[in-house]
């Protein structure tokens, strides 16, 4: 019975304990604005590639929140266009990113990509093929930062050379934020 009594006032003692945690917190001063909108950053990405016989274009317009002075993370829309020989395809979807700048001049990337591709092949006298799928993309990137411009190559680890928008896995970028 003592045991049973223990634990039910050890119950009470913690409800009561998160019950003032979270009252204290609640009427903190929160009259200071929100800082949020200061803080997001908007710009964007180019990314080209060149192979014998193919060519590869990249826009990615992009919103980032800047958490810190090394660390910032966000969300990106990308258009994309290729055309290999006879095959063309056209892609657009989104992603969401994560930049870090261990160094002032560095910045390490991470993106997670999902692209819808709308792909036509045409053969020399037949019928021009359609085929629409998903494709991943898994990127991490480096590059040399300078303010608000970045130069760098990004790398796809979930590259797939048969149904990838990219002409291979490594892929030049550059980023400007404002």
């Amino acid at each position: 019975m003592i045991k049973k009594l223990s634990l039910i006032s050890k119950k009470i003692f913690f409800a009561l304990f998160l019950l003032l945690f979270a009252t204290s917190c609640y009427t903190q001063n929160t009259s200071q604005p929100s800082d949020f909108w200061d803080n997001v950053r908007l710009g964007g990405g180019l990314g080209f590639g060149l192979n014998n016989g193919g060519f590869n274009a990249t826009v990615s317009p992009s919103a980032i929140y800047q958490v810190n002075d090394k660390f910032s993370s966000g969300v990106s829309l990308t258009f994309n266009y290729a055309k290999y020989d006879n095959d063309k395809r056209y892609a657009y979807g989104g992603s969401i990113l994560s930049l870090y700048n261990p160094l002032p001049y560095i910045q390490l990337s991470a993106e997670l990509e999902q692209l819808r591709i709308n792909r036509s092949i045409a053969f020399n006298g037949l019928p021009t093929i359609e085929d629409n799928y998903w494709s991943p993309g898994l990127f991490f990137g480096a590059g040399y930062i300078d303010r608000n411009f970045t130069v760098g190559i990004r790398y796809n680890v979930l590259y797939d050379d048969s149904e990838s928008i990219y002409l291979n896995a490594w892929m030049p970028f550059v980023r400007v934020y404002f």
